[in-house]
């Protein structure tokens, strides 16, 4: 699923530095690459699947601002065929974490429709066993 657009990627990092990253022709046209973005997007979709479908239903009704700001750090990060900056390659790292975080349950998105998947207990078990001290043996210690 796409977490994120083309437009919401400019709007984040600028048309310049989506040229930069999707222009790889031979011969530069000086716009972004819509092929290359959407790679990168599907791409970032399923590494973002990956880690939220262990506790979400898929494909979700609609995207949590969390999941769209997540998306287009993956994203970015992935456009970069080389060495990312630092900037980048630190806002991949603090993505990915918080998926990890989601997918452990410690970051619980708001998603309606979509409860977190429990494992199918109910809480805490307890198992009665048969007591070997009762009222009728216990005869002469009252």
């Amino acid at each position: 699923m796409a977490y994120t657009t083309l437009q919401e990627l400019i709007d984040r990092y600028g048309e310049a530095m989506l040229i930069g990253l999707t222009d790889r022709d031979d011969v530069s046209t000086g716009v972004v690459d819509p092929e290359t973005i959407e790679q990168a997007i599907a791409a970032a979709g399923a590494q973002i699947d990956g880690y939220v479908g262990t506790r979400y239903a898929l494909p979700m009704a609609q995207t949590p601002p969390l999941v769209a700001k997540l998306a287009r750090a993956i994203t970015c990060w992935e456009l970069h065929t080389y060495d990312a900056p630092d900037k980048i390659t630190d806002d991949y790292k603090e993505a990915v974490s918080t998926l990890k975080d989601i997918s452990r349950g410690a970051v619980v998105l708001d998603v309606a429709g979509n409860e977190p998947e429990g494992n199918g207990s109910s809480g805490v078990q307890i198992t009665d066993r048969e007591r070997p001290l009762e009222a009728s043996k216990m005869t002469g210690f009252i």
